[in-house]
């Protein structure tokens, strides 16, 4: 299988699947010098991690992190970075009626169209299990991005279902199970997630981002374009569905006389481009949005077809989670800071790293 590497200077290649003996990347690019440890990743992975809650997948994974290469006497030395989490809690029997059948809304029908076979347990390569190697490599970056020019990539729910913030409070996101920023609604989003669990359905959300502290300058024109870049790295976390720069779909509806960010001597007046103009960063903060369909693993009956083609009805048991997009918080911060890591050697290389801008 192709395609398991992302990024120009800054890649990161992960491998393993969700119910094999354990999954890892190895992080190539990484400047020497980096202090790094493994409880350094403890953090993240657990914000990520399944069990947090009753309203996450019930699967109960160690995710500690063996670092088995690129780091000597706690500092990262210029050689790639192999990273190494081992799977302790997987139940593949869960999985065993699925051999033969397909999984709607997975990626079941079309691994087996491309490749002739497919992993049936938990979905094998496809599984969201793999993002944890995209977190643990985001923290590299992350570290690096906030030491060297103090940025910070932060996320939250902006959605959940039906349900939005009614205020926005930072310090609300990181004390409760939902990354939500509005502490007064925890409540109700607990009674709501209970009864959707109850009833054996699944939710969709929609996770925002921001990065703050990017330098005027990054990203590159034509095809190196920063929020091309940021868009085909959110799209391509598991479930994702739509992506948003700034204002996004709502531009459309926009006036340009009203939309455009007036720039003064202080700075710009507004952000409507998401901290983006013509690929390159503008200094302001950087934000996006990603949206998240539905879990598709339910106990629920839906209609589907076996490997023969013929008519099946799928039950799928297991522990799933009835909304993906609150684990995916943590997945989005590391997408966005490992594009903006790549980017900032890839600036470095052409421009040098004291270029400012005006």
């Amino acid at each position: 299988m192709s395609h398991n590497t992302f990024g120009h200077l800054f890649r990161v290649t992960t491998f393993g699947e969700s119910h094999g003996p354990a999954i890892g990347c190895v992080v190539d690019g990484c400047p020497p010098g980096l202090e790094l440890a493994e409880e350094d990743f403890a953090a993240d992975l657990a914000r990520r991690a399944t069990g947090r809650s009753r309203h996450t997948s019930q699967r109960r994974e160690d995710d500690a992190v063996e670092i088995l290469s690129g780091v000597f006497r706690g500092r990262s030395t210029g050689t790639p970075i192999a990273l190494l989490i081992r799977n302790t809690d997987a139940r593949s029997r869960d999985y065993n009626e699925l051999e033969q059948v397909f999984r709607p809304g997975h990626a079941d029908f079309t691994y087996q169209a491309k490749y002739g076979l497919r992993d049936h347990r938990g979905g094998g390569r496809s599984s969201a299990r793999e993002t944890t190697m995209r977190v643990a490599a985001g923290v590299i970056a992350r570290k690096y991005l906030s030491q060297h020019f103090d940025i910070r990539v932060r996320g939250h729910l902006s959605r959940l279902g039906e349900q939005e913030p009614a205020a926005f409070d930072w310090a609300a996101v990181e004390s409760n199970p939902f990354f939500w920023p509005d502490a007064a609604m925890v409540p109700a989003l607990e009674n709501y997630m209970d009864r959707l669990r109850k009833s054996g359905d699944s939710v969709g959300a929609i996770v925002r981002v921001v990065a703050q502290g990017v330098p005027a300058g990054w990203g590159a024109p034509v095809y190196g374009k920063l929020d091309a870049e940021l868009a085909a790295a959110l799209i391509g976390i598991n479930a994702a569905k739509g992506v948003e720069i700034g204002a996004g779909m709502a531009s459309a509806a926009d006036l340009g006389s009203r939309h455009r960010d007036p720039l003064g001597p202080d700075g710009f007046a507004s952000n409507h481009a998401g901290g983006i103009l013509g690929g390159i960063s503008s200094g302001q903060d950087i934000t996006c949005q990603v949206a998240f369909k539905p879990t598709s693993s339910l106990r629920l009956p839906v209609a589907s077809i076996d490997h023969a083609g013929n008519p099946a009805q799928v039950v799928v048991k297991g522990r799933h989670d009835p909304c993906v997009g609150i684990r995916a918080v943590p997945v989005v911060e590391a997408m966005v800071a490992l594009v903006l890591m790549d980017h900032w050697l890839r600036h470095r290389a052409q421009c040098g790293a004291g270029q400012t801008p005006p």
